[in-house]
């Protein structure tokens, strides 16, 4: 099969859809890539690296957006949905129950969507999201330290605090992968670490995990509440596959923090968990609110991009060798990638995005 690695367009994202190993993987087995010029500079991978792989470079991104499979990172922007060819397979994260414009787009260019992050494995492990939860939960703590400094706007807070001061406090809406790596990261700072979750099987294993340098409480209103009103950093961790996550706290809440305090909603790719959180970029990462530093980056991984990349190819590539295998028939070999199909004949098809746009259902 022909296929097509456009170089990514969203600010400052400088990860590739496909490494240099894996289009070498693909290769060997006779299909045939089209990587745009220089879409893996940003993540160390040079045009000769692509070319040694045995890809062919595409000197435009419309040449590498007319292959029957594309591909990507990060959803199609407004700026590539021309791009989009009817009968085409897509490969990417999309998350489109933030996006109904993309979602509507999907529909009318009639397009096979399938999203990384709805790929569900039985055990109903999203193994295309954690590796980009893990490095997004690490970076969460990484960009709220940052934001933290006077410089920056912050309170001026060592998270890790030093002998004769107390430590700053982290508190983590969410107990899954984003919220786990979070807390390890703020434990190795010497941070004062909270996190909440509604599941007591999670907190458990929580504890197992790290035992007493993390006060672990059962999300309520009154917790979250009292947790935040205190937080010098509070991470938003939350998600709910293909669906808004829900709102936790509230602008009221947020106006209860101190001044100078800072928050990073790692959900906001699915709407964020904090009302008075909004998509920013790489470029313009922060704004304050409140009082309150506000960091919403949603590709928050792009910050990382050499060992993002290939920490996602580590585990899209035996799907992408299926798509290229097998074409449209891989979903009916494989129960997990099928789980991913979000758009197919002008139709959506993954429930939980139905249930976002139900006007959209036919």
């Amino acid at each position: 099969m022909e296929i097509g690695v456009p170089k990514e367009t969203k600010d400052q994202e400088y990860r590739v859809g496909l490494s240099p190993s894996s289009v070498r993987s693909l290769t060997e087995r006779g299909h045939r890539i089209f990587v745009e010029i220089d879409a893996g500079i940003g993540a160390g991978f040079s045009n000769e690296d692509y070319m040694h792989a045995g890809a062919s470079l595409a000197a435009t991104a419309a040449a590498a957006w007319s292959q029957p499979l594309v591909v990507k990172v990060k959803e199609p922007l407004p700026s590539e949905y021309d791009s989009l060819q009817k009968g085409q397979l897509l490969f990417t994260y999309l998350h489109l129950a933030a996006d109904r414009r993309l979602t509507e787009q999907l529909l009318e260019c009639d397009v096979t969507a399938i999203a990384y992050e709805t790929v569900e494995l039985p055990d109903k492990r999203l193994p295309l999201l954690a590796p980009m939860s893990i490095i997004a939960g690490r970076l969460a703590v990484q960009f709220g330290a940052h934001y933290l400094e006077r410089q920056q706007g912050g309170r001026g807070v060592l998270l890790g605090g030093i002998p004769g001061v107390r430590p700053g406090k982290v508190v983590i809406l969410g107990g899954g992968i984003v919220g786990t790596e979070a807390a390890r990261i703020a434990i190795g700072m010497g941070a004062q670490v909270a996190i909440l979750d509604i599941s007591i099987d999670r907190l458990s294993y929580l504890e197992s995990i790290f035992g007493s340098r993390v006060e672990l409480l059962h999300s309520s209103t009154a917790q979250i509440e009292a947790a935040v009103a205190t937080a010098d950093l509070l991470v938003g961790a939350v998600l709910v596959l293909a669906s808004k996550a829900p709102v936790l706290v509230s602008r009221k809440l947020v106006q209860t923090m101190r001044p100078g305090s800072v928050i990073v909603d790692v959900a906001v790719d699915q709407g964020g968990c904090i009302e008075t959180i909004r998509p920013t970029s790489h470029s313009q990462p922060t704004y304050v609110e409140a009082g309150v530093v506000h960091c919403g980056v949603p590709n928050m991984p792009g910050a990382v991009p050499w060992t993002a990349t290939q920490a996602l190819n580590n585990s899209t590539l035996p799907y992408v060798l299926k798509l290229a295998n097998f074409g449209i028939a891989a979903l009916d070999k494989d129960p997990a990638l099928a789980k991913g199909l979000n758009v197919q004949n002008q139709r959506l098809i993954h429930p939980a995005v139905q249930a976002v746009f139900p006007d959209l259902v036919h």
